[in-house]
């Protein structure tokens, strides 16, 4: 065996012990999880599943207010990201980076400190206690991040592909939604998952915005299965409601990671 072969297989080794010692890292609480929700008092079973069912309002009110919550914000987040990031990536105007870096500005506010005005704001536009209201403000957290990556992604399209489309008879709406957008999927894809995870895991906002237990997203129904009579915490149930909400996230992220990791590389890291 050369020294050359040598090196090369230590460093094989070393790469994929550290990318397994790392899988191992962050899968151990998941795995944990999961084995905590079928352990009971009388040995292993899927009692926990069923409280966490028809606890409160039922599984059912929780996972579709969720899901809407979740849709909305995502759409959302698309929509403006994609117009924003196509008119700063493609096109010049007044103002254009003073109002990008503007933008930007927003992911240097903690968002909690600002969840209040926000929540007197939706009671001006009387979408306190909604899912849209929270679907709203979601989306205003997300657009800095999510302009960013698309205004980046669309600065690396060569222009000759907009300009061969303009030839074709194609207008600027008609040019982002039947070629750019194709070019610049990795993106979106980024985005919309950035979108759903934010969206599906978010428990501050929706602390404090809802205030029915029928517009509960999972999260806060997760929550609320902890505070039990007598001070007692019933385990089990919380931890079936974990692995619950984790099982989509790992379902997407498995399933889009190409294009995720395309998406991450080619928008997030361009100057």
């Amino acid at each position: 065996m050369t020294t050359r072969t040598a090196r090369r297989r230590a460093a094989g080794l070393g790469y994929y012990g550290t990318a397994g010692a790392l899988a191992i890292l962050f899968l151990l609480p998941l795995a944990w999880s999961g084995w905590a929700s079928v352990r009971t008092p009388h040995g292993f079973g899927l009692a926990s599943y069923r409280n966490m069912i028809h606890y409160g309002d039922g599984i059912g009110t929780y996972l579709r207010n969720s899901l809407e919550v979740t849709a909305m914000t995502v759409a959302g987040t698309l929509a403006v990201s994609l117009l924003g990031g196509y008119a700063f990536g493609r096109f010049r105007f007044p103002g254009k980076n003073l109002l990008f870096l503007a933008t930007l500005a927003i992911l240097m506010v903690p968002y909690p400190t600002i969840l209040i005005p926000l929540y007197v704001l939706l009671g001006w536009l009387g979408l306190q206690n909604s899912l849209a209201g929270l679907a709203a403000v979601l989306v205003m957290f997300q657009l800095p991040f999510a302009t960013f990556l698309m205004r980046n992604s669309f600065e690396a399209v060569p222009q000759e592909l907009e300009d061969s489309a303009a030839v074709d008879g194609c207008g600027t709406f008609t040019a982002l939604t039947r070629v750019m957008i194709h070019v610049v999927r990795p993106a979106v894809v980024t985005v919309g998952l950035f979108a759903f995870l934010a969206a599906w895991n978010e428990f501050f906002a929706a602390l404090i915005l809802l205030n029915s237990s029928d517009k509960f997203t999972l999260p806060l129904a997760v929550v609320d299965m902890e505070g039990r009579t007598f001070g007692s915490i019933d385990y089990p149930t919380l931890q079936a409601g974990v692995v619950f909400m984790a099982i989509p996230c790992l379902f997407l992220f498995l399933l889009l990671q190409r294009s995720y990791v395309r998406g991450f590389m080619s928008g997030a890291l361009r100057g």
